[in-house]
């Protein structure tokens, strides 16, 4: 085969790769943001009211059409996306690239944090909102329907999180297509709106929605919470881009999904410019009503699709969460060997679900679920801004009067939507708050507590070449067959739980290895970076680990390779043990607060075994219990 033949191949290859990519972030990435247009206009105008639908239409569309354009593409498509932590986005991966990785910085890592616990409260009402208001259009079908939308709206979220932990790999190919679908119709509905009062198309122009803000007062500002509505989705955007890169992201925006959305939109203001009434949902009001039915399936159909996406972000950004050490280890479930992002973690999914579940029953209709939903997004947003503005100074080397004028610009909107929207707190935004502040105050108290832990087992440190001169003391310990492999956090002198072992054993493996695993403020870590070791006494290695917080430790692939580096290990029988910390109050008056020291025992006792995190054989697991006062 020819140079240029071969150069063709490979560039088709590639253009097809890109394609599927692309097909695939429509049905991974668009969900949310791609079912805004089933509750959003209706919201904006359940605020307008029915006498002022009319005059609010050109304006909310203008403001919609445009807060797509700010928000979703340039902050997120054109901005965010160009800082990446070693590929991967979202606010946790921009937090540890900025706050952890170039230097320690409490505030900026604050913000990431309470960003991310926003994100949770998001992951609970998205999926309620969007099922609730699809199924919403059986009553308009028929009215006989109406009392069966809240049933079928639980039964099909039971459904979608029981399902959960079959994996998204069973129905993943059937997502991309189902959303382009999605996207072609509620563009050709748009359409056949826009046919009926074309004048609509006036509202692109941004002075309609700067002139309704001017002249509306606070129905105005009210509205702008509404509005946001349009892009609560648009965080996925950046939260997903490891999983697809940048460039398939950008053309599934720019092909489908932002010009069926701003159609869609322009067609249910026509509508209402034509004098449909509002009373009901103008999104179905655009479909001929022999198709209602077909298209009641198909956006529930959809509005699993954008729950499942929101679902699944929890669960990766629980595992980010977890390896970077601001949550307890919990139990997680791969469940395809083909995409490391498919994953499953119970404790997270049963949770959201009880929680979506309680949102539907407690709030029952859309309208009053979205007083709820626009906070934690909009205030997640927001803080995005703000590590975006430190990312334009730090990473791009903007000028500070460049990075302000951008970054500044964005968080203004981003704070005028956050203000309009915390008006909704006593109508039921109170509820992701809260959420947010509780997930917060759980990463907290395991990082403060595991601090402490560390501190506390450091102050027990016996210099390694007097522990090794105590144990070949004559009668005092006696060295056995085997290699030992001890897990430790500590990277100097003996390792505490080395030290309780031959204390109790009065025995040492005549072979030892002291192994700390290390997660690192990058996803990944390149092979050659992966095991830093040293031999520091007879027989006795040292080994330090490193991980990227999206990576699974592996120890004993991980000792196999540490023997290709030092053939004189063996590791023919080995054993690994491991500490067993029980967790009391100190009585000095010096530790942590009581409540806060029981909330942390009571995670450390229910986190996931070790030996199931480090993939240890069970059979080969020693334990060693004790107790740490802190």
């Amino acid at each position: 085969m020819t140079s240029e033949a071969l150069g063709a191949r490979e560039s088709r290859e590639a253009r097809s790769g890109l394609r599927t990519a692309s097909l695939a972030a429509l049905g991974i990435v668009f969900g949310d943001i791609g079912t805004s247009p089933l509750y959003t206009l209706k919201t904006v105008l359940g605020v307008t009211g029915e006498k002022a639908a009319a005059g609010a239409a050109l304006g909310s569309l203008s403001l919609i059409v445009w807060t797509l354009i700010i928000v979703a593409s340039i902050k997120y498509v054109t901005l965010a996306m160009r800082v990446d932590n070693d590929g991967e986005g979202g606010i946790l991966a921009l937090m540890s690239l900025l706050g952890v990785k170039r230097q320690s910085r409490p505030a900026i890592v604050a913000v990431g944090l309470f960003g991310a616990a926003l994100i949770y409260g998001d992951g609970a009402i998205t999926p309620a909102i969007s099922v609730l208001s699809a199924l919403e259009g059986l009553s308009i079908a028929t009215p006989a329907f109406e009392r069966f939308v809240l049933p079928l709206s639980v039964l099909v979220l039971v459904g979608l999180f029981t399902f959960q932990k079959q994996g998204t790999a069973r129905i993943g190919g059937a997502f991309g297509p189902i959303m382009i679908l999605w996207f072609v119709v509620i563009g050709i509905l748009g359409i056949s709106g826009i046919i009926r009062h074309p004048g609509v198309l006036a509202a692109i122009d941004p002075r309609y929605g700067l002139a309704y803000l001017s002249s509306s007062g606070t129905t105005g500002f009210l509205v702008l919470g509404s509005v946001f509505l349009c892009v609560t989705g648009a965080e996925a955007l950046y939260a997903d881009m490891g999983h697809f890169g940048r460039k398939p992201i950008r053309i599934a925006w720019y092909g489908i999904v932002f010009p069926s959305l701003v159609l869609n939109y322009a067609g249910q203001a026509a509508l209402v410019l034509h004098g449909a009434p509002i009373s009901d949902n103008t999104f179905y009001r655009l479909c001929p009503s022999a198709m209602l039915l077909p298209l009641v399936v198909l956006a529930t159909l959809a509005t699993i699709i954008a729950s499942q996406a929101v679902v699944t972000g929890a669960f990766s950004m629980t595992r980010q969460a977890i390896q970077l050490g601001w949550l307890p280890r919990l139990r997680i479930l791969q469940t395809s060997a083909a995409g490391y992002g498919q994953i499953y973690v119970g404790t997270v999914n049963w949770l959201l679900m009880i929680v979506t579940i309680g949102l539907i029953v407690g709030f029952r209709k859309s309208d009053n679920l979205a007083s709820a939903y626009g906070i934690a997004v909009s205030a997640t947003m927001l803080m995005t801004s703000l590590l975006l503005f430190i990312a334009m100074r730090d990473i791009w080397k903007w000028s500070l009067f460049a990075a302000a004028a951008v970054a500044g610009s964005l968080a203004l909107v981003d704070l005028a939507f956050l203000s309009s929207n915390m008006l909704k707190i006593a109508s039921g935004g109170y509820v992701p708050i809260l959420l947010a502040a509780a997930v917060y105050l759980i990463m907290f108290i395991w990082h403060t507590g595991t601090k402490t832990v560390a501190i506390r087992l450091r102050e027990t440190v016996v210099p390694i070449a007097e522990f090794m001169g105590w144990v070949a003391s004559e009668g005092l310990c006696r060295r056995v067959q085997g290699t030992a492999v001890f897990l430790t956090r500590t990277q100097n002198g003996t390792p505490p739980v080395m030290l309780w072992y031959v204390k109790h054993s009065r025995a040492l493996h005549q072979y030892v290895i002291a192994l700390s695993v290390v997660t690192e403020a990058v996803p990944w870590i390149l092979p050659e970076h992966r095991i830093e070791m040293r031999l520091e006494s007879d027989n006795f290695w040292r080994v330090t680990a490193h991980y990227g917080f999206m990576e699974r430790p592996n120890i004993p692939a991980l000792l196999a390779r540490a023997k290709e580096m030092d053939e004189r290990m063996d590791l023919s029988d080995l054993t690994f043990i491991v500490g067993h910390e029980t967790i009391i109050a100190r009585t000095d008056g010096r530790g942590l607060p009581k409540w806060m020291e029981a909330i942390y025992a009571f995670m450390r006792r229910n986190s996931a075994d070790l030996t199931d995190f480090f993939r240890l054989p069970p059979d080969r697991v020693i334990e060693i219990g004790r107790e740490v006062a802190i």
